[in-house]
């Protein structure tokens, strides 16, 4: 109790102190009235000798606080005055106070925001149950140089049933677009077709309803459906009684049995597989209804494959076990296009694979920026400091110990830091908006945790963690420098001082320097990517992709349920499309350049079924109507391009590019030859089909991606996907042909709901979309060091001129010319800024090698980049010495050696 009572007291007390400050002023007042006795007795007129001895004990403030140190106040007592005196004396600097604080306000915000998205996208765990257990499993086949490749069925079922590594697997199709049809206006919504047990694998369960049942996997059971809580609210109104209604889905009747939480999206959750194809989220879910046929199938790699490990399994022995299993397949059924070898991922690893490098770039360039920005700080408090020394030294003279000192100052770090942190949060918080539009739709639809970037209370600990790292980073040397003051010239110097000391120079170097050697390895950082990116976007596609628009349609197979009845519509379709006025051309295609997808098959080439080094041919494949190269300008470079006259019954004929022709016909004229194999083998039915033409490679799945062997064969003699896109060349602007467009399809069918209608240099933009906001970022960032460190740099070489007034005008009155002056302080300065190009090359280099992945036509090590942007750098900062030397060269003489 009596302790208790002596802490209500003390803390009472820090609310009534008017005595305790009236008994201080007057202790202080008798204090300096001895000294202005002192001062008349030696001939100063009372005001002259009032003010010399403010200046000699360092005025009121300084007094007090030197006299509380010296009372020994309780440590709550002092703590809080050492709060109050740090305000005042930052209220009394508002210019240095404001510089300092938006200064570590950027630093600590852009950490903060960047920190928003590693959290949500790398730490935070999925919304799964025990999500680090699952697992995607792919087939790896090194000779063919597929490192991930697709699952065909009977694989997966062979899988499943001979593993022992897992608890469960399940199987799914993602991209399926349906038409949900049966009202007023149709909607296109993308959806997935999935392995009964996906949720149960995935261990979550329907917020309505239940999960699909074994049973509904099977042919002819399988026409029900789970709704995403998105789509439930948006296109169902939230009806709580959807569960056991029917919609349509493409026109056929499906039954909801159940509705997914607010925050579930899969396969969304998977990322961008390959770098190329975006598992898009669902909105709807249909089980896979497989039939005897379908089960054996081994050549169509079309699954995906997810899985949970038993609790206890270490990756390492599912991956041995699963390759066993996969070999012993492959050598029972040889010639199906299996790979030898298999592939596991942890799913927040194959999630996170496209973005984890370039986030982890982001995050190490604002830690570089929060350095350089605690750099900056720390040489405005040790300028500042050298103001202040009388003040230190008044009181250590008064009894106060050195670690008071340093706590004093320390307190006034925390306090520049926490108001920093505050504002640098708010900056945060807008810039994740800001960067959030930014981020490409694709990478944000596809990547788990994008939709849940914000500040949150682990982001928010972060923020401490970074205020409390900038509070260390400036304030240390400061304080330190504050409790070193030598008190005999520090209480004999005048107001203005003479100079800092080599030690406190030695410190604003070191740190100019640093500086300029983090800005540098930023800079040369963002100057690789910058010149990465531009040569991407200078890569030539292979076609002409100005004025061309495309829009892609999905056929219901209730309403079209064959190929005539499909090929008859798309007929019907693209002689109405070339009428339109400023059309030029009209095509259609499977998949067009950069839409995010393709169709890759084995194929037997005539007279070279294998090579010798035991490669299986495979090859990518479309379908193309006869004006496709015409309508995309893909130069024919061999042969013919296909006709009218190629239809259904006549000989069956197929175009390759120039990548077929040099991996699998390499020495051989390939006219003539004939192709086997397919999808399924319906790519060879009637017949095999025989090479007419060459065509120039042109870029299919994106601007960095190697061309791969492609073949493509004419649209009437493969019609059998319900999917085309329509590939369309005007003579203007095409988005004013979108509205005539969507009229003729509403014509022809008012129920088909239009997807992907853009151009095609919307697609080629958006195929850079990521690379381009990394650049951006990183750049932004990389902006931001140089203009603080360049800042910084004029700051120190300022406040040295300041500080050598009086040398100057020595130098001067003793016949140094102003040329001299400049060429002193320029030198000084640029002395500093070499040595930090020099340590900024050495650690870019190193720096640099993260970047290897992200770069594209440049080595991490390009001299021209580390050549450019070191001239640049050393430019700005010649720049901002060259403005304080200019200054010193104007000091007059006369009035530097009356100078204090």
């Amino acid at each position: 109790m009596r302790r208790l009572r002596e802490w209500i007291l003390r803390i009472s007390g820090l609310f009534n102190k008017q005595g305790k400050d009236r008994e201080l002023d007057d202790e202080i007042e008798s204090h300096i009235q001895m000294h202005i006795d002192d001062n008349v007795r030696s001939g100063m007129t009372p005001a002259e000798a009032r003010r010399q001895a403010m200046i000699k004990l360092g005025g009121i403030e300084s007094m007090k606080e030197a006299y509380r140190d010296q009372r020994g106040l309780p440590w709550l007592d002092t703590l809080w005055q050492d709060v109050r005196y740090g305000v005042r004396m930052l209220r009394k600097n508002p210019g240095f106070t404001a510089v300092a604080v938006l200064t570590l306000a950027l630093g600590i915000g852009a950490n903060t925001a960047i920190f928003s998205f590693v959290n949500a996208v790398l730490i935070r765990p999925l919304p799964f149950k025990d999500a680090d257990r699952l697992v995607t499993l792919w087939e790896r086949n090194p000779k063919q140089g597929y490192d991930q490749n697709l699952a065909a069925t009977g694989t997966f079922l062979d899988w499943q049933e001979e593993n022992r590594s897992f608890e469960a697997m399940a199987i799914f199709e993602s991209n399926i677009g349906f038409a949900v049809t049966g009202q007023a206006e149709a909607e296109w919504i993308t959806g997935a077709r999935a392995s009964a047990n996906l949720l149960h694998v995935l261990g979550v369960e329907p917020m309505l309803g239940r999960a699909f049942a074994k049973d509904e996997e099977s042919a002819g059971k399988g026409q029900v459906a789970i709704v995403s809580y998105g789509l439930w609210q948006r296109h169902f109104g939230g009806d709580r009684n959807l569960v056991g209604k029917t919609i349509e889905l493409d026109g056929k009747a499906y039954i909801v049995v159940g509705v997914m939480p607010p925050k579930f999206s899969f396969p969304g959750m998977t990322g961008v597989l390959f770098a190329v194809f975006a598992n898009q989220p669902a909105d709807i879910w249909v089980p896979l209804a497989l039939d005897g046929e379908a089960r054996q199938i081994r050549g169509d790699h079309v699954w995906q494959v997810i899985g949970r490990l038993k609790r206890g399994i270490a990756l390492a022995q599912a991956s041995a076990e699963m390759d066993a299993i996969q070999q012993r397949l492959a050598s029972q059924h040889a010639g199906a296009f299996m790979g030898p070898l298999t592939k596991i991922i942890p799913l927040r690893t194959q999630g996170v694979a496209n973005v984890r490098l370039g986030l982890l770039i982001l995050f190490m360039a604002v830690g570089v920026l929060l350095l350089i920005a605690c750099a900056n700080v720390a040489n405005l408090l040790l300028a500042r400091a050298m103001g202040r020394r009388r003040e230190m030294a008044v009181r250590l003279a008064l009894g106060a110990a050195r670690g008071r000192v340093i706590r004093q100052v320390l307190t006034e770090s925390m306090l520049l830091a926490a108001v920093g942190a505050l504002v640098g949060i708010l900056v945060a918080e807008a810039s994740i908006g800001a960067l959030s539009r930014l981020v490409p739709s694709r990478v944000a639809a596809t990547t788990p945790g994008w939709e849940g970037v914000g500040i949150d209370l682990p982001v928010f600990g972060f923020a401490l963690l970074a205020t409390l790292a900038t509070v260390i980073l400036f304030g240390l040397a400061p304080a330190w420098q504050a409790a070193q003051t030598d008190l005999q010239n520090s209480l004999k110097e005048g107001s203005g001082g003479t100079g800092a000391g080599k030690a406190k120079q030695r410190v604003h170097s070191a740190l100019v320097s640093a500086q300029v050697a983090l800005a540098l390895m930023l800079l040369i950082a963002a100057g690789l990517l910058i010149r990465s990116f531009s040569r991407l976007e200078r890569v030539n596609p292979g076609f002409q992709p100005a004025r061309v628009l495309t829009m892609q349609l999905n056929l219901p197979d209730t309403m079209y349920p064959n190929d005539q009845q499909r090929a008859a519509f798309f007929d019907r379709l693209l002689k109405r499309l070339v009428t339109i006025p400023g059309v030029e051309s009209v095509a259609m295609t499977l998949l067009v350049p950069f839409g995010g997808g393709g169709y890759n098959c084995a194929v037997t080439v005539e007279g070279r079924s294998e090579d010798n080094r035991g490669r299986d041919y495979t090859a990518d494949w479309r379908p193309i109507t006869a004006d496709y190269l015409r309508t995309l300008g893909i130069p024919l470079v061999e042969g013919r391009a296909f006709s009218e006259q190629d239809q259904e019954k006549s000989q069956k004929v197929v175009l390759v590019n120039q990548s077929f022709v040099h991996a699998f016909l390499s020495g051989e004229d390939p006219l003539g030859k004939r192709i086997g194999g397919g999808i399924g083998g319906r790519f060879s039915r009637n017949g095999e089909p025989v090479i007419v033409g060459v065509v120039q490679d042109f870029k299919q799945l994106a601007l960095d991606a190697d061309v791969r062997p492609e073949m493509y064969t004419p649209q009437a003699q493969t019609p059998w996907y319900s999917s085309r896109t329509i590939v369309l060349r005007s003579r203007e602007e095409p988005g004013a042909l979108i509205g005539a467009m969507r009229n003729i399809v509403r014509e022809l069918d008012p129920s088909l709901p239009i997807t992907r209608l853009e151009t095609m240099e919307s697609l080629l933009s958006n195929s850079v979309a990521q690379p381009r906001f990394r650049t951006l970022l990183l750049s932004l960032f990389a902006g931001l060091a140089v203009v603080l460190a360049v800042i910084g740099i004029y700051g120190v070489i300022a406040f040295s001129v300041s500080q050598r007034v009086q040398e100057f005008g020595i130098r001067m009155a003793l016949g140094a010319q102003r040329s001299d002056v400049l060429r002193l302080v320029l030198g000084h300065g640029m002395r500093l800024v070499l040595a930090g190009v020099g340590l900024g090359l050495v650690g870019a280099l190193g720096l640099t090698r993260a970047l290897r992945s992200l770069l594209f036509g440049v080595t991490s090590s390009d001299p021209y980049t580390f050549v450019m942007v070191s001239l640049i750098l050393l430019g700005s900062a010649f720049a901002a010495c060259y403005i304080p030397a200019h200054r010193a060269t104007r000091v007059d003489p006369m009035q530097a050696l009356h100078y204090e």
